[in-house]
């Protein structure tokens, strides 16, 4: 007997799909539970329908997907916050946080579950961020964290000229 599943069967199938099944598990599990219609005629043309509707909504968010990454795709946020002389944050960037610099800053409405964090930002610097807005499109930004209170801090922390060998052994000769 053939039926259509209304919601996933472990060992059987996913919903939207036709299987076939003994009569006596569809009659006596299967309709009663819910998890299945008979597949006669008019069932599968609504369930045509339904997978025509589900695969053209798939293909419209895919299509705006893609023309989100075309705007956002490399381009860098900035995001202020506080922390200690050593650099570490008070606190972390969350994905929030994220998602509101780039609302600000970039004009565009992510939603925080598509940040893809590694791991939690504690610490000023650049980092490499991933987003994930569709199972086909994923766009990379750049974010840099900073606090203006010690960005004079970070200026002069810029290492000086590299030293050469020679003078290094020089200074060593002259010691001895």
């Amino acid at each position: 007997m053939k039926v259509i599943l209304q919601q996933a069967v472990p060992k059987l199938g996913k919903q939207g799909q036709v299987v076939n099944v003994k009569p006596g598990y569809a009659r006596n599990f299967l309709f009663p539970q819910g998890m299945a219609l008979l597949a006669d005629k008019k069932q599968l043309e609504v369930l045509e329908r339904r997978n025509a509707k589900v695969a053209a909504q798939l293909a419209d968010t895919k299509s705006n997907a893609e023309a989100l990454k075309e705007k956002l795709n490399g381009k860098e946020i900035s995001i202020e916050t506080k922390s200690g002389g050593d650099g570490r944050l008070f606190g972390a960037v969350t994905s929030q946080d994220i998602c509101d610099a780039i609302k600000a800053q970039l004009g565009s409405d992510i939603d925080k579950k598509a940040v893809l964090l590694l791991r939690p930002i504690k610490r000023l610097g650049h980092y490499d961020i991933e987003l994930d807005v569709h199972r086909d499109v994923t766009i990379e930004l750049s974010l840099h964290v900073f606090d203006p209170e010690h960005m004079e801090v970070e200026k002069k922390a810029e290492p000086e000229a590299p030293v050469a060998e020679a003078d290094i052994t020089e200074e060593l000769s002259d010691e001895e």
